[in-house]
């Protein structure tokens, strides 16, 4: 069990006493022990803790790509970015939905995740379509684990892509573990496994050292090996989408990975 400060504790049912932006020391703490923050609703000044029982872990190399999933990466319906709009990715998870009016990433949870985001502890995935953000998915990163907090989607397989494309970079940089917290019906499909608690301690410490390089790192490794290919390039096939000097373009890529492991 973590030893948080003093006026903290692990329980799902204590709060935290100030309503204050989490300490990103105190943040990576909790997540090094199995344990993160959730709030009861968008404006709660106050966090809890959570501990769960049953775990829920994508294996890295295990994502579940289908055909048409992996098409549509190929084809960059969307154009994909890392880390250009992390708040942006944030807000959009926290928006209201119509079987979701309220979310449990509250303005504290928000500015929390801001400062992890700044000492580089904190990632995101955005898919764009004509200039605006249509979906994505963020994470807090440390060691060689990911903790993927939330994704959104205002277009189908906005979503999907932003994961895929996480999924795939994350094994490129060296991760060995990624956690998605409570498993669904929607993540299992995709390739979740749920283990107990004790279970998926034991693969966090596993998963301690440093990656080989980071997302931002792994994601610069692929646009720059690639072809800048605009979004919507029309191709329609499995054929290798070519850019300037005959690189191949960072969604058949990114694809490709994901068939090839899945």
């Amino acid at each position: 069990m973590v030893n948080l400060p003093q006026g903290w504790h692990s329980s799902p049912t204590m709060h935290a006493p100030r309503p204050a932006a989490i300490p990103v020391d105190l943040l990576l703490l909790a997540y090094r022990n199995g344990i993160f923050p959730m709030a009861d609703s968008r404006e709660d000044q106050e966090v809890f803790w959570v501990e769960p029982r049953e775990r829920a872990t994508i294996p890295i190399g295990g994502f579940r790509c289908s055909r048409s999933l992996a098409r549509t990466i190929r084809q960059e319906k969307f154009t994909v970015t890392c880390d250009s709009d992390f708040e942006g990715v944030v807000r959009g998870c926290a928006a209201p939905r119509p079987d979701h009016p309220e979310s449990w990433i509250s303005q504290r949870i928000l500015a929390s995740y801001r400062q992890l985001h700044a000492a580089g502890h904190a990632h995101s995935i955005e898919c764009w379509r004509e200039g605006k953000l249509v979906g994505g998915v963020y994470g807090v990163a440390f060691d060689r684990a990911f903790c993927g907090e939330s994704m959104f989607s205002l277009e189908r397989d906005a979503s999907k892509v932003a994961l895929g494309w996480l999924m795939a970079l994350l094994e490129k940089a060296g991760c060995e573990l990624f956690d998605c917290q409570f498993m669904t019906s929607h993540l299992a499909s995709l390739g979740a496994v749920e283990m107990a608690q004790p279970d998926y301690l034991a693969l966090l410490k596993k998963a301690s050292g440093a990656q080989t390089m980071s997302l931002p790192e792994a994601y610069a490794s692929v646009s720059s090996g690639a072809s800048s290919a605009s979004s919507g390039s029309g191709c329609s096939g499995p054929e290798p989408s070519s850019g300037a000097g005959g690189s191949l373009s960072p969604g058949y890529v990114i694809a490709q990975s994901l068939t090839q492991t899945s």
